[in-house]
């Protein structure tokens, strides 16, 4: 593949006998928004009670046929375009033969030789500012196993079966990453894509999003080593530790003169450790070949056409138009852009104004990113669950614009809008909170202050010039931090020259 940036500087381990370079490949398991699983009409929600949502065809009852769910299909091939992919408009399902004890029919129905997303790439940004293009192999559908429970009984293992059968995406990256950070950027943009196309919840937590970890470690310039894979990693912390640590683990057995295994490890996020799971098969083992149970996946252009017509405007697009046609800079752009619900929620706001977008783009996106977001942090709310409407919002910051409120006087609204769920007009003509830009009013107030403070205006006269924002404090504070605070520090100099 080729860099958009030079290479980064911690791609390699240092040894004992010299460094060595990692070499990572991800795999993705990306559960399909969907409302019912792979091959059957059972439903998919997450935290149902064990074993609720199990159709015949989930239990492998003998007769009971797949039917492939075509909504799977279409956010497969909506996540293929939105990567840049080829999308194959023939497919085919394959049987991998293996037992997994919460698979019921004893194989799991996969895309082997001819997945429906062919090759793609995803460009990733690093902390000092460094992009990476990652290759992409393939994003092929398969269907998801169900979950042993073993402590819920000392002598016995359960089996929940509801998530057996639901349909995932397995997206395989090519052996592009070189670090820990790459790894992480790289599950944190995949992720976000997958979200803004609507295709996968991302929820890591819930197991929705998780990924299999393939490390090898080499000298610098010498053929790939020998990998091993470490299974069912959730979360993007996870994984790049998953990455230092079982690379540091692999140079350590190298430097002791020992071989590395091709096998399947664990992360142990409690003890920082990767340990063996088993070895690990190659694809003959698993026997793979033709469901005969269904047709192969075929679809025409105006398919692909109706897809890529359905994707919204990607995070990428959306961060450079914030940029370029609001004038925001590249942090706002890249916080606002992070999530899909808080781009829209930013845009409906701005829209709401009423206001030049130019205009008010920037004030809008510091009073989200500050105010709001502060607010919601302490709430422990997402931005859908805002307190805050978008039209509170967009009149608040109306009333700061045209000089209603002061800055001051917003924060103080928008406390009272938290609280009471009021619009903002209505609190500034209940609570008399209106901004004071009257001169007369000002002048008579700092004319009380002046008096009282002679000793201090002495002084400022003297050349003590930080007393200057003494009388500012001391004269909003006379106008209960109603007054306008520039026509204030423009009345203050005079009155005090």
């Amino acid at each position: 593949m080729t860099n958009s940036a030079p290479e980064p500087q911690n791609w390699r381990v240092e040894g004992a006998t010299g460094p060595f370079e990692i070499v990572v490949g991800l795999e993705v398991h990306a559960q399909v928004t969907a409302n019912a699983k792979l091959f059957s009409g059972a439903a998919t929600a997450f935290g149902a009670e064990p074993n609720s949502q199990v159709s015949l065809v989930d239990a492998a009852m003998p007769g009971m046929l797949p039917v492939l769910n075509g909504e799977c299909v279409r956010q497969a091939v909506r996540t293929g375009l939105a990567l840049g992919a080829q999308i194959h408009k023939w497919s085919r399902f394959d049987r991998k033969n293996y037992f997994y004890a919460d698979l019921p029919q004893g194989y799991q129905i996969s895309q082997l030789y001819h997945p429906i997303v062919g090759e793609g790439s995803l460009t990733v940004e690093l902390d000092d500012g460094a992009t990476r293009t990652i290759g992409i192999e393939r994003i092929h559908l398969e269907q998801d196993a169900g979950k042993s429970v073993h402590d819920l009984n000392p002598t016995m293992s359960y089996v929940d079966l509801n998530r057996s059968g639901c349909a995932l995406m397995e997206i395989v990256s090519k052996p592009d990453i070189r670090s820990p950070a790459e790894a992480g950027a790289y599950v944190a943009a995949l992720r976000q894509l997958l979200r803004y196309v609507g295709s996968c919840d991302g929820n890591m937590d819930e197991g929705s999003m998780r990924a299999d970890v393939n490390v090898s470690v080499r000298r610098p310039g010498e053929p790939f080593g020998t990998r091993t894979e470490t299974k069912n990693v959730n979360s993007v912390r996870f994984i790049m530790a998953a990455v230092e640590i079982e690379a540091k683990r692999q140079v350590g057995i190298i430097e002791a003169g020992g071989t590395i295994v091709q096998e399947t490890r664990l992360f142990d996020p409690g003890t920082g450790t990767t340990r063996s799971m088993r070895s690990k098969e190659d694809a003959h083992d698993y026997r793979y070949f033709p469901d005969p149970d269904l047709l192969p996946v075929e679809f025409d252009d105006a398919f692909v056409a109706e897809c890529r017509d359905s994707l919204p405007e990607l995070p990428v697009a959306k961060r450079a138009r914030y940029e370029t046609a609001l004038g925001l800079t590249p942090y706002l752009a890249a916080v606002l852009t992070a999530e899909k619900d808080t781009a829209a929620w930013f845009e409906a706001l701005v829209a709401a104004t009423g206001a030049p977008q130019a205009e008010i783009a920037a004030r809008a996106a510091n009073w989200v990113t500050s105010d709001l977001f502060g607010a919601l942090k302490k709430l422990g709310l997402e931005i859908a669950q805002s307190p805050v409407t978008v039209a509170a919002g967009a009149e608040l910051l109306a009333l700061q614009a045209d000089g209603t409120l002061s800055g001051p006087l917003a924060k103080q609204v928008f406390e009272i809008m938290l609280e009471t769920g009021e619009m903002p007009g209505a609190i500034v003509e209940a609570r008399g909170l209106r901004q004071v830009t009257d001169t007369g009013a000002i002048d008579a107030a700092i004319a009380g202050i002046i008096a009282a403070n002679a000793d201090k205006v002495a002084q400022y006269k003297a050349g003590k010039e930080a007393l200057f924002g003494f009388f500012v404090g001391q004269t909003m504070k006379a106008m209960a931090g109603k007054a306008n605070p520039a026509a204030v520090n423009e009345r203050l100099k005079a009155a005090l020259a």
